[in-house]
């Protein structure tokens, strides 16, 4: 059951040019799956709520994080303007885009800020040594638009059985990626045996509906090899 409740503002953090983190202090701290989201209200307002993957991992004890892209609306002015010590109304543990016990051989496919509720995912694998093989493929427009970049370098290097393709429309000389848009082909290079795992797409909703095309009609997985998160309005 999802329970309501203030919270105060611990950290912010920027993590690309037009992304931050907000790190919140939880009191009685409620457990949750990593994947799962939470809902974020400001000033009150039922006007400034809006649903937001939890970027955090639950081996993260001290804090529950949120990431935002921060655009030109209302609810990303404010969070823009947020600081620590401030006081924010939240609600979770909200969704089911997470993990199953039987889960050994997963493929997470993300574009831009969907990359939220991955890194949670992948984050808890790699701390709680899980086994599970892991394969990311992220799609960005350019390198300074990727979010995250050092936690996914340094789970790499710490946990052997991840591996993470970034994908790119406008590539640059010194970063490693594939250039263009995810389609069948690229799936097929980078995840040979895409067929043996489960996958779980993350991001704008038509970015995900185009995925989950691909996966279903040109590559014939079956729908139950899918899991989708996808929000309005990133």
């Amino acid at each position: 059951m999802a329970a309501e409740f203030e919270a105060r503002v611990k950290e912010i953090i920027q993590r690309t040019y037009n992304v931050k983190s907000v790190r919140l202090d939880i009191p009685n701290f409620k457990p949750y799956e990593a994947g799962q989201f939470l809902s974020v209200t400001l000033n009150n307002d039922p006007k400034l709520k809006r649903y937001l993957s939890i970027s955090s991992s639950p081996t993260e004890k001290c804090y529950i994080e949120f990431t935002k892209k921060i655009t030109s609306s209302d609810f990303s002015k404010r969070i823009n303007m947020l600081k620590a010590g401030d006081i924010v109304k939240v609600q979770y543990p909200l969704g089911k885009f997470i993990l199953q016990s039987n889960d050994k051989n997963i493929a997470f496919i993300s574009g831009g800020i969907g990359i939220t509720p991955i890194r949670s995912i992948a984050k808890y694998v790699v701390d709680s040594n899980l086994g599970v093989d892991m394969v990311l493929l992220y799609a960005n427009r350019t390198v300074r638009d990727v979010v995250f970049k050092e936690d996914f370098d340094a789970m790499q290097a710490k946990y052997p059985k991840f591996k993470v393709t970034h994908v790119l429309c406008e590539p640059e000389p010194n970063f490693k990626c594939t250039t263009g848009l995810i389609n069948a082909q690229i799936i097929k290079n980078e995840i040979s045996d895409y067929r043996e795992r489960k996958f779980f797409l993350c991001g704008p909703p038509q970015m995900v509906e185009a995925m989950k095309n691909i996966l279903k009609n040109e590559l014939s997985l079956a729908e139950n090899s899918i899991i989708l998160e996808n929000f309005q309005g990133y």
